[in-house]
């Protein structure tokens, strides 16, 4: 499927994921629109699945962070979700307990490990601890954004390049045949 070292592959996009390890931290994430349009503050952990590697799973609602106390850090997690691509327009300020938009990119000098591409939406979580009885943790999920294809920013920067360059192209090709004004010589 993917990797910690590569980008999420397009086929992999939306598709149903199941990822088991430990929260190793939690992050604030303002300003998200799910499914049915609602802008909410999401609670987005990263997951350490090996010793080396984790990925950002999107919990559910920042207000609701504090509603499954059973949950530690230290504590193994299942997570069933869909796995989506990074966003690319960030939605607030970053800083330490909050993410400008969900792309791992920005944790890359916060912590050790290897970060994958893309986060996972979850959609059921379930304890695996032999501590703490094993069980779904329950909470309002976020619904799947829709995902778009639109043109990406600037484009319009694009295409002013290639007419430049065409109106440039013309001018070197048109210029041998130009004659500019004629001087009369005095005699």
């Amino acid at each position: 499927m993917t990797n910690a070292t590569g980008i999420v592959p397009p086929e992999s996009i939306a598709k149903s994921v199941t990822v088991t390890g430990h929260y190793i931290a939690t992050y604030r994430a303002p300003n998200q629109i799910d499914g049915q349009g609602a802008v909410a503050d999401w609670e987005v952990a990263l997951l350490e699945n090996t010793p080396s590697t984790a990925i950002l799973v999107v919990r559910g609602l920042w207000s609701e962070r504090l509603t499954s106390p059973a949950i530690a850090m230290a504590n193994k997690v299942t997570v069933t979700g869909i796995l989506m691509p990074h966003q690319n327009d960030d939605r607030a300020a970053n800083s330490d307990n909050q993410l400008s938009r969900l792309d791992s990119a920005l944790l890359t000098s916060r912590v050790d490990t290897q970060l994958y591409d893309g986060f996972v939406i979850a959609q059921n979580e379930k304890l695996r601890n032999e501590e703490v009885p094993s069980g779904s943790i329950e909470r309002t999920r976020i619904s799947q954004p829709v995902l778009s294809n639109g043109v990406p920013g600037f484009y319009w920067q694009h295409i002013s390049y290639v007419v430049v360059w065409w109106f440039m192209a013309a001018m070197v090709l048109w210029l041998p045949f130009y004659r500019g004004p004629r001087k009369e010589k005095l005699e």
